[in-house]
């Protein structure tokens, strides 16, 4: 099957005559397409080249709004801004990316106007691709509503990405153009329902095989529909969703859903695999000198130290490395998981003697996070220090998910862009463990205790597979001769009796969100759908500003916090149709 990604480069032509200046200061700001456009792109082989331009947005760099911090990851967004992790880097370095780790938000940062304007533009594309379908003359109604389901499921996805942003968003269809002087749209009405109507349409026009890896099909739709319940809680709605795709879904490929091993959902020669909902591809090595590989994730990785060119933005934080901690049954420590912390080499020189703790972890940990003295994929044992660009900003860990092995260089990662740092690793915006997870909070919530077990034991039962876990090297001093049967630490875990307290399952299945999906973009928005944003984060902060000083002016504002202020910049290019959040 051939990969999205490698047609992406194709749509390029598509993308220029159709959104022309989609790259203009605001997303309002559409000159209409010409006729001479439509004449030409109106047809089936149009739609599929402006859809590929669609898609291409879903890495979020290239569009308006690109730049550092802009990415498909939501590693700033879902990340920083959450216990997940720290900016990392130095103090100093985008303190724009800080203002948001520390709550100190205005209307004013840049980098809000930039995650606004690429949605907005990449919401424009979709409306592009809907336009075109419904001029085509060489297409039948299979044909378009196939397509037009595509557009829609990527149109409900961009949307999705601004509401759990902003919450008060505009939502914009295909009626919304320049050309009908009506792009004023104002964000005063609730959009949940019209991204469920594009899900809907989605998931009842989608094929479940898609001809290519990458594309959106029936499964991927239902899910993310579900997804879509679970943000307004309607459980019962979610639940349904949810079982239909757990018991009968199947990837693009037509593989039936299942656990693959935790490791290789982050790891390039997986990118296709039986976990994969919906993922973002990424492409190298293919003509375009990197610019269809994971750009986004650029700054992320190791300073100065084995992959090339991390930049050591978005370190993990002490706090979530101790909510790896379990008990002697394999579990973990809900209410005092941050009491103690896991050993680490805090102020220490790379030089000073140091041995990893011994004290009993989830395995996922060191698939999530580079420790000092552990295999770091197969580049070495991670040094310490000599791998942080700062440590008494950043802390003494560093980010693992996104980061490629030496064995794949130029291979998965680029050889052309500059460092080489841009790779395949696709970001799954849903795999099946989040579907997993979804659904037991969805049965917790419905007080179906023991469905919402089983369903988290699923998640904990493939963790528990040893041969999944992180291994020592063969030899330490030549880590490509490969690993050895040896786990490389303490790993324990163990399986959940029957819940029988329904608020004590809530709690057990969102810290199993925590410790499997960490440093995926997921963890803020989570905890402003469950209400403790607010209490979490004070906690967070409360205990490590002692070594973080920066968080000491950090201060969450219920009813305030839970979302972005809105740009100014687009307030005032609306001319004050667009309402300000409260800020």
């Amino acid at each position: 099957m051939k990969d999205l990604t490698k047609i992406y480069v194709k749509g390029i032509a598509f993308i220029a005559l159709i959104t022309a200046n989609a790259c203009s200061s605001s997303f309002m700001d559409v000159n209409p397409m010409g006729t001479l456009n439509e004449k030409i792109l109106a047809n089936a082989a149009g739609v599929d080249g402006a859809l590929t331009g669609a898609y291409s947005l879903l890495d979020k760099v290239g569009g308006a709004g690109s730049g550092n911090g802009i990415s498909s990851s939501n590693w700033v967004f879902g990340g920083v801004t959450s216990d997940d992790a720290y900016k990392g880097s130095t103090l100093g370095d985008l303190p724009e990316i800080l203002s948001l780790e520390t709550f100190q938000l205005n209307a004013s940062i840049a980098l809000l106007d930039n995650e606004w304007k690429v949605l907005y533009d990449a919401v424009q594309r979709c409306n592009d691709v809907i336009r075109l379908i419904n001029k085509a003359q060489d297409m039948n109604e299979a044909q378009k509503n196939a397509k037009l389901a595509e557009a829609r499921f990527l149109r409900g996805h961009f949307h999705f990405e601004a509401k759990k942003k902003w919450n008060n968003i505009p939502y914009l269809d295909e009626s919304i153009s320049y050309e009908n002087k009506n792009v004023n749209v104002p964000n005063d009405v609730d959009v949940w329902p019209k991204i469920e109507e594009d899900f809907k349409f989605a998931s009842q026009h989608l094929p479940e095989v898609q001809p290519q890896n990458g594309r959106a099909n029936k499964w991927a739709a239902k899910s993310y529909l579900g997804k879509t319940f679970l943000f307004q809680h309607k459980y019962p709605e979610a639940k349904t969703v949810f079982t239909e795709v757990i018991s009968s879904g199947v990837n693009a490929s037509g593989v039936k859903y299942d656990l693959i091993s935790y490791h290789r959902n982050f790891n390039a020669e997986y990118t296709a695999n039986a976990e994969t909902v919906f993922a973002v591809k990424f492409s190298v090595n293919d003509g375009s000198d990197g610019r269809n590989g994971n750009r986004g994730d650029r700054l992320n990785g190791p300073y100065n130290w084995g992959p090339a060119g991390g930049s050591g933005f978005y370190q993990p934080s002490q706090s979530l490395v101790n909510s790896y901690r379990v008990d002697a049954d394999g579990l973990p420590f809900l209410d005092s998981f941050n009491d103690v912390d896991v050993k680490n080499d805090q102020g220490l020189s790379s030089s000073t003697a140091f041995v990893p703790d011994t004290a009993p972890l989830d395995p996922r940990l060191d698939w999530t996070v580079g420790r000092r003295g552990l295999p770091y994929h197969d580049w070495g044992l991670h040094p310490g220090q000599l791998a942080i660009r700062e440590q008494s900003s950043g802390g003494p860990y560093t980010t693992k998910k996104t980061v490629y092995y030496k064995s794949q260089e130029g291979v998965f990662s680029d050889a052309t862009a500059l460092y080489g740092i841009y790779t395949t690793i696709s970001y799954n915006v849903i795999r099946f463990a989040d579907v997993l997870l979804m659904a037991a909070e969805a049965e917790a919530e419905l007080n179906n205790l023991v469905e919402a077990t089983r369903l988290v034991n699923l998640v904990r039962k493939r963790a528990a597979q040893k041969e999944g876990w992180l291994a020592k090297y063969i030899n330490d001093n030549m880590p490509s001769l490969g690993f050895s049967n040896t786990p490389a630490a303490n790993y324990r875990i163990g399986l959940y009796p029957d819940f029988t307290d329904k608020e004590y399952a809530k709690k057990a299945v969102r810290f199993e969100r925590k410790l499997e999906l960490a440093m995926e973009g997921h963890r803020f928005f989570d905890l402003v759908r469950y209400g403790t944003a607010g209490t979490e984060l004070t906690a967070f902060w409360n205990k490590e500003k002692a070594i973080h000083t920066y968080y000491g002016t950090s201060k969450f504002v219920k009813g305030n916090n839970e979302y972005l202020p809105i740009p100014q910049t687009q307030i005032d290019l609306s001319k004050g149709t667009l309402k300000q959040n409260n800020y």
